[in-house]
């Protein structure tokens, strides 16, 4: 028997089995402006970092070992917790604008979809693209659902729970004999919720062109997610730059530091033309994927991310001592660095952040005090009282961070990347690390570079060259 989603589903289509449509070329150069999914301000600052610090540990659960990271979404996240990017992409025909959240950590795309779609505890951004939306299949006379025989269907499926699927007449229009019609829906499991639907083929519609047979997800319930979908952009079958077959993408991430004016936005170019040594980027190689463990266990979810190699950090000009164990990614998928859009603030394993923070408390030390109350309030550490002069001015002097990366790629962090400044009142200011730690998941990357500290950079993924490039400038209007 089909399952009842598929069920609900094909009543929804009015639906036999669909088979897909033909894709099309490959994509010149496409910009779209990528904007904040920006909330209103909390009245409590502190609360506020808390909840992104939360969401940032769960969503690093969730990289870290995604079977695991489904059992530890309990505590509370705040409504704020969302800090991401938002793209909008017009799917169906005709087209239907979707606002989807940006993450180079995931694979699969979906999308709301159908009038009976449920989001529990989900957050409102307030989104420049307009009101959030759904995606009407109904409304569509270009969508399809992939069936159980198509190759899309194992994307997202493992072969043993397909394997009845291999015995099927191609051309069977029922679900008789127990024959599945439709790829099974799925469940996606992230660090704060989780969506369910069913896999689709629908047109993508770019500026100046249109992609057909893009597999996509309907999603018809979500828990604890973005109003609008995601936009899956790491490295699997199912990612936005392997199904357009794109050599390249970047984005630029405009600064949280303006949160009052929702109406700047920054860039995602798709296919952009190639970066000469004019342009002042710097790059470092993608590392190879871990995919299989020493007991042989398949660790294909580590397969999407991708990884560079983090050679060092330094603090104030000196180097930080960090376990070679952590920045080099073992065959168990173990350690090493990751680039990803979808994590807010930077996560770094204990071993990591012990002695980072320590660097920083110890160049601070006689000028700064630390506040374990406000510690405990935004759940960052190391935080640091400000003095009331200081905290008026929001004039600060504190060691500078950069990033040494294999093949002499430097980031040098500005200071709002990787410190984040919050005041209650007049008494009471702080300065906070905007990176976080101690998710309790074993194994996975050891440090998650998050959105956060990639604000203001022009991030460049060269795919047809296996590299990562960068270069510090302002986003705005990107």
């Amino acid at each position: 028997m089909a399952p009842p989603l598929s069920i609900l589903l094909c009543l929804l289509f009015s639906c036999s089995l669909f088979f897909p449509l033909s894709s099309s070329a490959s994509l010149g150069p496409v910009s779209l402006p990528l904007h904040r999914l920006s909330l209103a301000p909390h009245p409590e600052p502190f609360q506020r970092l808390a909840g992104l610090a939360n969401a940032s540990v769960f969503r690093a659960s969730l990289l870290k070992n995604p079977k695991s990271a489904a059992h530890r979404a309990r505590t509370r996240l705040f409504p704020h917790s969302y800090g991401g990017y938002s793209l909008t992409f017009a799917f169906g025909t005709p087209p239907q604008n979707i606002p989807l959240l940006l993450d180079t950590g995931s694979q699969l795309t979906w999308i709301p979809c159908t009038t009976s779609y449920q989001c529990r505890r989900c957050a409102s951004p307030a989104n420049p693209a307009g009101p959030s939306a759904v995606f009407l299949p109904k409304s569509s006379s270009s969508v399809r659902l992939i069936g159980c025989r198509n190759p899309k269907c194992s994307w997202i499926h493992p072969p043993e729970l397909l394997s009845r699927c291999k015995d099927c007449p191609s051309t069977n229009n029922s679900s008789s004999s127990g024959c599945p019609v439709v790829c099974p829906p799925y469940v996606l499991i992230y660090g704060s919720g989780s969506t369910a639907g069913v896999l689709l083929s629908e047109s993508l519609s770019l500026p100046g062109r249109t992609a057909t047979d893009f597999a996509v997800g309907c999603s018809v319930y979500s828990d604890r997610q973005p109003a609008g979908g995601i936009a899956g952009f790491g490295r699997g079958a199912p990612s936005i730059p392997a199904q357009l077959g794109l050599k390249r993408f970047s984005y630029c991430l405009i600064s949280r530091q303006f949160d009052d004016d929702a109406a700047e936005s920054g860039s995602v170019v798709l296919d952009g033309a190639r970066d000469s040594s004019a342009d002042a980027v710097s790059f470092t190689p993608f590392l190879k994927n871990p995919s299989l463990s020493a007991s042989g266990a398949n660790l294909s979810a580590f397969s999407v991310y991708y990884y560079v190699g983090l050679r060092k950090i330094t603090v104030g000009g000196e180097n930080v001592k960090i376990p070679n164990s952590m920045l080099v990614p073992g065959p168990d998928g173990s350690g090493g660095t990751i680039v990803d859009s979808g994590t807010t603030f930077t996560y770094m394993e204990p071993a990591v952040l012990k002695p980072v923070a320590a660097a920083f408390t110890d160049r601070l030390a006689g000028r700064l005090n630390r506040s374990t109350t406000v510690e405990r309030l935004a759940g960052l550490r190391p935080c640091f009282a400000l003095p009331a002069a200081a905290a008026a001015a929001k004039q600060l002097e504190l060691p500078e961070m950069v990033l040494h990366f294999k093949g002499g790629a430097k980031m040098r962090l500005p200071l709002e990347n990787y410190f984040a400044f919050a005041r209650e009142s007049r008494e009471t200011a702080a300065v906070c690390l905007t990176v976080v730690s101690d998710s309790g998941v074993a194994g996975g990357p050891a440090i998650i570079l998050g959105n956060f500290q990639q604000q203001n950079y022009y991030m460049v993924y060269d795919l047809e060259r296996e590299r990562l490039g960068f270069r510090r400038q302002s986003c705005i209007g990107s």
